[in-house]
């Protein structure tokens, strides 16, 4: 596919879900209200992204569905692209249930998103111009586990940005329950790690995908084979950096009261990215990354909590 170029700072792919977040605590099978919200990872750091001024395009396929439109409605509200994303009239749009969680504990989730529109995403619908009008492409381990065609379009876009020199980010959002084995899960999502710049794993991911416990020596499995900066998320604890110049532990921050635990990698990704992308040092990028997490657990939903610039700015 081909078009007209878009002057991006930030572009994304993959799928996006209606979410449906439980109004009370309890067992799916027990709950009676729900309240509709938006799901997933790389629309959390498009919009996070397009928050902080960026911008920010992201590539997708929806049902001919309410909550396709849904979701392609509130994205561009978002200020976030969708000119790309493309109405399917065979495949419904994925949906989510999300249990009100307790204590900060992470709440209970349900998927229903076999066989959805967007699992059907191939490199057929990587737009050259789109892509290679951005500086910086956001990829996630979720995206090529949905199909072998999404699977091409994840190394078929990180190759293509590759070689035009672009940064290349990449979180491994472990979905387990979408692949045949621990095993494969690993060797396919490295494959990709191994072509981008940036790699930002949690730190139970990094151990299942590299078989190392400590945060230096996942690092160094990744440095080892051609990416440039890791950074490893520790939770509560902050995270740990290392790239070819030196390492460092950014302390995280602490917040009065966790509310929802999801979205708070995603958040940490828009911290990262955003900062490398203006100039800031990694120590700065990490630390912006510590409190934009720390923001998104504070507020139920996945990508409410997400400040704007103003709000960033405003805590400090």
């Amino acid at each position: 596919m081909t078009s007209t170029a878009v002057q991006l700072d930030v572009a994304a792919y993959g799928e996006s879900l209606a979410l449906l977040v439980a109004d009370q605590v309890g067992a799916f099978e027990d709950v009676e209200k729900y309240t509709r919200r938006l799901a997933g990872a790389e629309t959390n750091v498009a919009i996070g992204l397009a928050r902080l001024g960026l911008k920010v395009g992201w590539v997708s396929r929806v049902g001919n569905d309410s909550f396709g439109r849904f979701i392609c409605k509130r994205v561009a509200q978002e200020g976030v692209d969708v000119s790309r994303v493309v109405t399917d009239p065979d495949f419904r749009t994925a949906i989510q249930l999300k249990a009100r969680a307790v204590g900060g504990a992470d709440p209970a989730i349900e998927y229903y998103r076999k066989g959805s529109a967007a699992s059907h995403l191939s490199p057929a619908d990587f737009d050259e111009a789109y892509f290679g009008g951005a500086r910086h492409l956001h990829a996630t381990g979720i995206a090529p586990a949905l199909s072998a065609t999404t699977m091409a379009l994840a190394h078929h876009a990180l190759d293509f940005m590759r070689a035009r020199g672009k940064t290349i980010s990449f979180d491994p959002n472990l979905r387990p329950m979408l692949w045949p084995s621990q095993q494969v899960m690993a060797q396919q999502l490295n494959a990709l790690a191994f072509k981008a710049d940036w790699v930002l794993p949690g730190l139970s991911e990094g151990k299942i995908l590299t078989g190392y416990t400590e945060p230096r020596d996942i690092a160094a499995f990744y440095l080892d084979r051609g990416v440039s900066l890791v950074v490893v998320k520790l939770g509560e604890q902050g995270a740990y950096y290392r790239n070819a110049q030196g390492e460092g532990v950014v302390q995280g921050v602490p917040v009065k009261e966790v509310v929802d635990t999801v979205g708070a990698g995603d958040g940490f990704a828009v911290g990262v990215i955003s900062g490398l992308l203006e100039g800031l040092t990694i120590e700065q990028a990490v630390l912006r990354g510590n409190r934009i997490g720390a923001f998104a657990i504070q507020v139920v939903g996945d990508m409410e909590g997400l400040p704007t610039r103003a709000e960033l700015d405003a805590a400090g």
